[in-house]
């Protein structure tokens, strides 16, 4: 089975989850992020290396930005130059934060048409998918990420004992094929009743009717229980990132 490597998952995220605005820095690509999270405002290398000055002219930009110095640092494999980076990010204090992977598989492996009544794509977000993700603590800076995400691109509501129980966000890149899962969040109340699992399904069919060849998406590796769910769809665990945080100043 023939699966995108770590590169194109890289662009199909960057495309679905886009940052605010981007711009050069020496070596570096710098995202500012407003307030969408850390997948939106991280640092990455473009360059082949950065020394300690690139380094501390990356730190002031990001910091006149408004944003925390925030680097992601990805597979050595396809960027060699990310392990130096993280090296150098190590000894000037910075942590780790949040090692993420990447689960992935033809998306007709995954895609089930889903039962009548169950699952509804939607866009733009109704209120009440609006208060679902506001209730995870998914709120407005990151729903805005969303919105500038280009089309093709829907919401989902999961619909189980007559009430709304889950809510999710998917995307193409056509220019990868990838279609990149975002959001998904279940009503507590609703959990370990399969919810997921059929709002996954249903929005993998979704991507495969826009075109897609694969289906993919990003989870911390400290969430195991999403990590089964994905592995136990028949998604393959593939490209990783984690990102070097700066701790505030005392």
């Amino acid at each position: 089975m023939n699966l995108p490597a770590a590169p194109a998952l890289h662009a199909a995220l960057e495309t679905t989850w886009p940052p605010a605005e981007r711009r050069p820095c020496g070596p570096f690509r710098l995202r500012h992020g407003a307030g969408g999270g850390k997948r939106v405002s991280a640092a990455t290398l473009d360059g082949e290396a950065a020394g300690a000055a690139e380094i501390d002219t990356a730190e002031a930009a990001m910091q006149t930005m408004g944003q925390a110095p925030l680097f992601m640092i990805r597979d050595a494999d396809a960027w060699p130059g990310d392990t130096a980076l993280d090296d150098a990010l190590d000894a000037r204090g910075y942590r780790v934060v949040d090692p993420t992977v990447f689960y992935c598989a033809p998306v007709a492996a995954v895609a089930q048409v889903p039962r009548p009544m169950t699952t509804f794509p939607v866009w733009p977000p109704l209120a009440l998918q609006t208060a679902l993700w506001q209730d995870a603590g998914i709120g407005p800076e990151r729903r805005a990420v969303m919105a500038r995400a280009a089309d093709p691109k829907t919401a989902f509501m999961a619909r189980h004992r007559n009430r709304a129980a889950g809510v999710a966000f998917v995307a193409l890149d056509r220019q990868t094929g990838i279609a990149m899962l975002h959001a998904l969040e279940v009503t507590p109340s609703f959990r370990r009743e399969g919810v997921a699992r059929e709002l996954v399904g249903a929005i993998a069919h979704w991507a495969q009717g826009q075109g897609a060849a694969h289906f993919a998406l990003a989870v911390t590796e400290a969430n195991a229980e999403a990590g089964a769910l994905y592995a136990g769809l028949g998604m393959t665990r593939t490209a990783g990132y984690h990102y070097r945080q700066k701790p505030p100043a005392p």
